[in-house]
């Protein structure tokens, strides 16, 4: 048996996101039991170079929404990159997932050989399918969403690997 391009893309990151989501929530509960104002938490990063946990947030969205676009053939969806909260940040990552799950395998199968571009700040990237989903793609979603994790237990949120993991 093979593996597809769908099976290592979209419920790869739909899993993901779902955990991240549930990390967001029990934040959003620490925060609350504690009396931190979420912004501090939101706003926290591991080191000044390095984009804040929103920011982390966004990029996993991104990441996801526009790996997927790219395999299948259509253009990213854009958000406005506006979340301020721990319930908006959330809802975003849901409505990340709803739309890699509105791709069906038959848009994103037989990709292993395209050519994607990814438009960069310092100028466009080109790859073929499966390197791009492998060797970019994943690493990048996982990069950031194991930031977002990391700025959460640093500042104290009770979490651990099973809520990065999820439910197996």
């Amino acid at each position: 048996m093979t593996l597809s391009m769908y099976q290592a893309s979209v419920p790869v990151f739909a899993r993901m996101m779902n955990n991240l989501a549930a990390i967001l929530e029990k934040a959003a509960a620490h925060a609350e039991a504690r009396k931190i104002d979420p912004a501090v938490l939101l706003n926290s990063r591991l080191f000044p170079d390095m984009f804040a946990l929103s920011r982390q947030v966004q990029v996993v969205s991104d990441t996801a929404k526009g790996c997927v676009a790219r395999l299948a053939g259509l253009e990213p969806p854009k958000f406005e990159d506006n979340e301020a909260s721990f319930p908006e940040l959330i809802a975003r990552l849901k409505k990340t997932i709803d739309f890699i799950n509105s791709v069906s395998a038959e848009q994103i199968d037989g990709s292993e050989d395209k050519t994607i571009t990814v438009p960069m700040r310092s100028g466009p990237l080109t790859f073929v399918g499966m390197p791009y989903l492998l060797g970019f793609a994943l690493p990048n979603f996982y990069f950031h969403l194991t930031t977002a994790y990391d700025i959460l237990r640093h500042n104290g949120v009770e979490i651990g690997k099973m809520d990065y993991l999820g439910a197996v």
